[in-house]
């Protein structure tokens, strides 16, 4: 397996103390959600965990986590930017939607920082991180559709779920609404990861390293 040596910047020691710290931000707001939720009434851990935010801060926490490790360490394997490019992905649209189409209305986080943490801190951290952290290595584009198989997974779940208990994290995905509006959502979904990610890829070929991340442990290929 390949592995990219981590450049030594004082930079990089920055960005690798505010991962280690975001990564803990984000434990104790999942952790003080959940308690403050099941606290007002009975909950449902499939439910709780069931979102995409919920998730998509858990896959960064695990990914930052990770990062600080290997950084530590001095090198990464190759195919960890992918895992990277993908959080980061995920974590710009939860960001990106809340903050332009669901802040200020009911529901969601009732934990005011907790919300702020990974609705606005986390999002606005991971975009900075990959805007400007120089261990950042050139992703190949022919690894973009990586991106798309958590959001492939998610709503695979969501659909049978909705299609069984009825249960579903958004209510534009509720069969209720008509599996034609709901598709048309679940598209949405995927077109819109897969334009974010795009540019997610865009930017890591933009004063990177000449390294070409493949994804499959090969780091010297040309996309």
């Amino acid at each position: 397996m390949n592995t990219i040596a981590a450049p030594r910047t004082g930079s990089l020691s920055f960005f690798t103390f505010a991962r280690a710290a975001l990564a803990l931000a984000i434990l104790a707001a999942v952790v003080a959600t959940f308690f403050d939720t099941a606290g007002r009434a009975a909950i449902n851990p499939f439910n709780f965990f069931g979102y995409f935010t919920m998730q998509s801060n858990i896959i960064m926490m695990l990914v930052l986590t990770g990062t600080v490790v290997m950084t530590l360490r001095g090198s990464e394997p190759s195919w960890w930017m992918v895992v990277r490019a993908c959080a980061t992905t995920y974590m710009v649209i939860v960001g990106l939607v809340y903050n332009t189409l669901l802040l200020g209305l009911p529901g969601g986080v009732e934990l005011a920082w907790a919300n702020a943490v990974l609705h606005i801190l986390v999002p606005l951290y991971v975009l900075v991180d990959w805007l400007f952290c120089p261990d950042r290595q050139r992703l190949a584009w022919k690894t973009l559709w990586l991106v798309l198989l958590y959001p492939v997974l998610w709503c695979a779940v969501v659909l049978i779920r909705g299609a069984s208990d009825g249960w579903v994290p958004y209510p534009f995905l509720s069969p209720s609404t008509g599996y034609g509006s709901v598709f048309f959502f679940v598209a949405l979904i995927g077109l819109g990861t897969l334009a974010m990610g795009a540019l997610v890829w865009w930017r890591s070929r933009l004063g990177a390293a000449e390294t070409n991340v493949t994804g499959t442990g090969n780091a010297n290929g040309q996309s």
